[in-house]
């Protein structure tokens, strides 16, 4: 489902539930996180000393913490955990999210040509890895590169085929744009570790310190890794994008997320034009040219707390501009100057 076509469906369903919750607590912001990991830095830096217990989020995150602008989540980790748990904090009627603004915000696995350890990247596409046919390499035809497959197709890159809904989502690009504006100056998190780590790459973008950008998202319950299954991926993005996508980063959830805040929004209960991504290289998604995949999937590339840190630095900067300006953000993104 496109940004714009969402929008449409949205915006005509919005007043009602606004209506409806008037005693809800409505929230500027939403913050989205995975797991404890990513969600200590916003409850270490932000004061957010009220509970809203929501019936239906896991028992060990069954509540969102909150201050008078901004809720932090926590839907634990995966597809079904995070369908569950954002299904349950969109419908909940403790909850008025018709003007909320919702940021994702979590750690990934990095492209080493488009970001680093400790870059952060917010997504304008965010696909999914795993909805397609997959040969096992040692099985496809001779002549094919890949076994990696567009749904209901019969061979690698052909068009057409079949849908299941979820497998793309095209978010707001004027959000995007403000995204960058807002963080692109944040100081970001390092260590000597990730700087040691990423000179063993050759590109680039890799061998920068931590970095903001504009880049796109793959989303799997499979932790994949290495050169093999990356190059698939980068294929995958560009046909489901029809090559406007640039994969950089790889993660766990987003496209159940977005399913369900989706699901919200055609119940009118929030407004999909107003959900950004930002995702921050923990580590990168392949080897580097001295390492097997399976040494670099089992290397500790010292970016966890860089990259969890610099998730909430980055997805905090949207959320205080937000805050800040409500009166230009509460009807909607404002135009770009």
């Amino acid at each position: 489902m496109l940004f714009r076509a969402t929008t449409i469906a949205v915006t005509t369903t919005l007043l009602p539930f606004a209506a409806y919750a008037q005693e809800a607590f409505a929230p500027k912001v939403l913050a989205n996180t995975m797991f404890d990991g990513e969600t200590k830095p916003w409850l270490d830096n932000l004061d957010l000393d009220r509970k809203i217990d929501i019936p239906g989020l896991p028992e060990s995150a069954p509540a969102l913490s909150c201050n008078d602008d901004i809720c932090v989540m926590t839907t634990t980790m995966g597809f079904a955990n995070a369908a569950a748990s954002v299904t349950a904090v969109a419908l909940s009627d403790k909850l008025d999210l018709s003007q909320t603004y919702t940021i994702i915000a979590g750690i990934a696995g990095v492209d080493p040509e488009e970001g680093t350890l400790g870059s952060a990247h917010w997504a304008r596409y965010v696909v999914d890895g795993g909805l397609r046919h997959q040969i096992d390499p040692r099985e496809i035809p001779e002549g094919w590169e890949t076994g990696s497959l567009k749904l209901g197709t019969a061979e690698p890159g052909a068009d057409g085929g079949w849908e299941a809904g979820s497998e793309l989502f095209e978010l707001n690009p004027d959000l995007l744009t403000a995204a960058v504006e807002a963080s692109k100056a944040v100081e970001l998190a390092d260590s000597d570790q990730a700087a040691e780590y990423r000179a063993t790459y050759d590109a680039d973008a890799a061998q920068q310190a931590p970095f903001v950008s504009a880049c796109d998202t793959v989303s799997a319950d499979t932790y994949w890794h290495g050169t093999t299954i990356a190059a698939e991926m980068e294929d995958h993005v560009a046909t489901l994008t029809g090559g406007n996508g640039t994969y950089c980063t790889s993660q766990m959830e987003d496209n159940a997320t977005l399913t369900a805040l989706e699901r919200g929004a055609q119940a009118g209960r929030l407004d999909f034009g107003r959900i950004a991504v930002v995702r921050t290289g923990s580590n990168f998604d392949r080897q580097a040219p001295e390492q097997s995949a399976a040494e670099s999937l089992s290397a500790d590339s010292g970016a966890f707390g860089p990259a969890t840190e610099n998730a909430f630095r980055v997805g905090n900067a949207l959320a205080r501009e937000i805050i800040a300006n409500w009166d230009e953000w509460q009807d909607g993104v404002p135009a770009s100057d």
